[in-house]
C-alpha cells in the first residue's frame, strides 16, 4: 500500500513538475501602462499566492493558457487600434478566462462580461440576432471605449482599471483624485483587491504569451457584411458551419445581418499570418499584375543637430525626434548613455527586453510619432516592420494598424506601406514591381574596404567589421566573369543569394566574409557568373 502511494505521489509531482517549476515570482517594481508599481512585501505576497493559484493545476493551466494564446492576438491588435495600453490584455482573461459565453452572478456577458446595458453605451448590438459582448473583436473594442472614456476623468490607467469593476463614479469616490496624473503608486495589502488580482494575472501569463497552442490552432478573422448565415461563410472558408458556431457564438441564430461589417473567427490548423489581410482579398505572392516600379523617398532618416556630438544625448534629432548614436551593445548602457529609463528606451524605440542594440546605429530618446513625414514606403526584401518604424520615425503599432499588417512574416516585396492614411477595410494593399539589381562595373575591385558612416537603427541589418587588409586579387587563371551588387536596407546573405541563384557559401568565399555572415549597408559584393 504504501509503495502504491508513494508511487502515485512521484508520478503527480513529476506530470505537475513543468508547470510548478516555471511558476513565476512578483517582483517588488511591476511597469503597468506607463506607470511604475512599487509593491511592499505583503502586497507582494498577496499577489504571489493569486499567481501560485493559477499555476497549481497543470491540465487547467494549460487548458487556459491555450484561449490565451488563442484569442490574445487579436485582443492586442484591438487595444493598439483603439490607443489602450497593450497591459490590459492581461484583464480580459481575470474577467472571463476567455470564454466567449461566460455569464457572471450579476448577469454580465461575454469576454469582457458587460451587462446589456452597458454594452448598448460602448456601441455593441445586444438582441435577439446577435450578442457582440460574445464577439472578442467588437466586445474588446466596447472595453477599450469603456476605458479610455474613464481614463479621460482620471489621468491614470490603474485607478481606470479598478473603475472597470466599480464604474467611474465609484472610483471618482474610492480614490477622490488622489493618484490623478500620476505615473508611480504605491502597492500595498490595503490597495484595492481587484488590481491586486489583475497583477497577479499579469504576472502569471506574460511569461507564456506567444507560445504555439498545444493542438496547433491558430484564430483566423474574416470580415463580412451581411445579409448573409454561417452556413453560406463556412462554405466560402471550408469549414462546417458547427464550427462557425462554437467559435461565433455571438451570431445567436446563424444569421449575419447587413447593418454593418462583423468578424467571423474560425480555427485554422498550423501557422497562419497572426493577422490576415482580409481573406477575402489577400496580397499576391507573385509578379503577375503588379503596378510599375516605384522608388522610396531618399533622405531618411532625416538627421540634424550636433552632428559631431550624436554618441550624447541632446544633441541630434532623427526625423524630428531627440535621438543618439549606441556606443554598445545593450539596453542598459545606451539607456545611461542616453539618459533616460531602460523601460522608456524599449518603448520609444519598439524594442522587447531581449533585443539587442546595435552599436553606430541611431535609437530615439523621445516617442516617435503616429505618422512619418512621407506618406509611403516600398518593402524592400528582407525588411520588417520594426527597421521601417525606426527609419521613418513611426510608431510601430501605428504602422501596422494603417496597413493591417502584425506580422513581418506578411511583408512581401513591393507592397507599398502607408506610413500618414489607413488602408480601408475593404481596399487591398497595392503592390508594384522592385527595380532590377543594378549591375555596377565589370572590373575585379582590388581596393581595401572602408568603414562605413554610422546606420540608423532600421537599417539594422547585418553590420560588417571593416578589414583593414584590401580584398585579395583573384589569381588571373581563376577569374570569372561577374558583377557587383551594393548592400540596401534589409539585406541578408540569404535574400542575396536567393536573388541571384547561388550559395550563401559562395558569397561569403567570393568576398572573404567570415562565419558570422555580417554585411554593411553600401558594402559591394561580388556575384560571379
Amino acid at each position: 500500500m504504501k509503495k502504491t502511494v508513494i508511487a502515485f505521489l512521484i508520478f503527480f509531482i513529476h506530470l505537475n513538475a513543468p508547470v510548478f517549476g516555471q511558476t513565476p515570482q512578483v517582483p517588488r517594481i511591476i511597469e503597468f501602462a506607463g506607470i511604475t508599481l512599487k509593491l511592499n512585501e505583503a502586497a507582494r505576497k498577496d499577489i504571489q499566492a493569486d499567481v501560485d493559484a493559477q499555476y497549481r493545476s497543470a491540465s487547467h493551466f494549460q487548458v487556459k493558457l491555450d484561449r490565451v494564446n488563442l484569442y490574445l492576438p487579436i485582443v492586442e491588435r484591438v487595444l493598439r487600434e483603439e490607443g489602450v495600453p497593450e497591459d490590459f490584455k492581461f484583464l480580459v482573461i481575470q474577467e472571463s478566462s476567455l470564454i466567449s459565453d461566460a455569464v457572471s452572478t450579476s448577469n454580465a456577458v461575454g469576454f469582457w462580461q458587460f451587462k446589456k446595458g452597458t454594452a448598448e453605451e460602448v456601441f455593441l448590438r445586444v438582441d435577439n440576432e446577435v450578442d457582440e459582448r460574445k464577439s472578442i473583436v467588437s466586445a474588446t473594442r466596447g472595453a477599450a471605449r469603456y476605458l479610455k472614456k474613464h481614463q479621460k476623468y482620471l489621468d491614470n490607467w490603474a485607478t481606470t482599471l479598478v473603475s472597470y469593476q466599480m464604474g467611474l463614479g465609484g472610483a471618482r469616490r474610492y480614490y477622490d483624485d488622489k493618484y490623478k496624473g500620476h505615473r508611480s503608486m504605491d502597492i500595498t495589502r490595503g490597495t484595492y483587491w481587484y488590481l491586486k488580482k489583475f497583477l497577479a494575472h499579469k504576472i502569471a501569463y506574460q511569461a507564456q504569451l506567444g507560445k504555439m497552442v498545444s493542438n496547433g490552432d491558430y484564430l483566423h478573422e474574416y470580415s463580412i457584411k451581411g445579409p448573409t448565415n454561417l452556413k453560406a461563410v463556412a462554405k466560402t472558408l471550408g469549414v462546417s458551419e458547427n464550427h462557425l458556431k462554437e467559435y461565433n457564438k455571438w451570431c445567436l441564430k446563424g444569421n449575419i445581418p447587413g447593418d454593418k461589417t462583423y468578424t467571423i473567427t474560425y480555427i485554422v490548423k498550423g501557422i497562419v499570418p497572426e493577422r490576415p489581410l482580409l481573406a477575402s482579398n489577400p496580397p499576391s505572392t507573385n509578379n503577375a499584375g503588379l503596378l510599375a516600379s516605384s522608388t522610396n523617398a531618399s533622405g531618411f532618416p532625416k538627421i540634424t543637430g550636433n552632428l559631431g556630438n550624436a554618441k550624447q544625448a541632446n544633441q541630434i534629432k532623427i526625423n524630428g525626434i531627440k535621438g543618439i548614436i549606441a556606443i554598445s551593445n545593450n539596453q542598459s548602457e545606451l539607456a545611461i548613455q542616453a539618459g533616460i529609463s531602460e523601460g522608456k528606451l524599449r518603448r520609444v524605440n519598439d524594442l522587447k527586453a531581449a533585443d539587442p542594440i546595435q552599436p553606430g546605429a541611431y535609437y530615439y530618446t523621445k516617442n516617435k510619432k503616429s505618422k512619418a513625414k512621407t506618406p509611403e514606403h516600398v518593402v524592400q526584401p528582407g525588411e520588417t516592420l520594426w527597421e521601417i518604424s525606426q527609419r521613418y520615425g513611426i510608431r510601430k503599432h501605428s504602422l501596422m494598424a494603417k496597413n493591417r499588417i502584425y506580422k513581418d512574416e506578411q511583408l512581401l516585396p513591393g507592397m507599398v506601406l502607408r506610413l500618414r492614411k489607413y488602408y480601408k477595410k475593404d481596399e487591398s494593399i497595392k503592390r508594384v514591381k522592385l527595380s532590377p539589381v543594378p549591375v555596377q562595373g565589370t572590373e575585379p575591385r582590388n581596393e581595401p574596404r572602408t568603414q562605413p558612416s554610422p546606420q540608423p537603427a532600421q537599417q539594422r541589418v547585418e553590420v560588417s567589421t571593416p578589414k583593414k587588409d584590401p580584398v585579395p586579387t583573384i589569381p588571373k587563371e581563376t577569374k570569372e566573369a561577374y558583377q557587383e551588387y551594393q548592400v540596401k536596407p534589409g539585406d541578408t546573405l540569404y535574400s542575396i543569394s536567393r536573388a541571384f541563384a547561388v550559395t550563401v557559401e559562395e558569397l561569403r568565399r567570393w568576398n572573404n566574409i567570415g562565419e558570422d555572415n555580417l554585411l554593411s549597408v553600401g558594402q559591394k559584393l561580388e556575384i560571379r557568373k
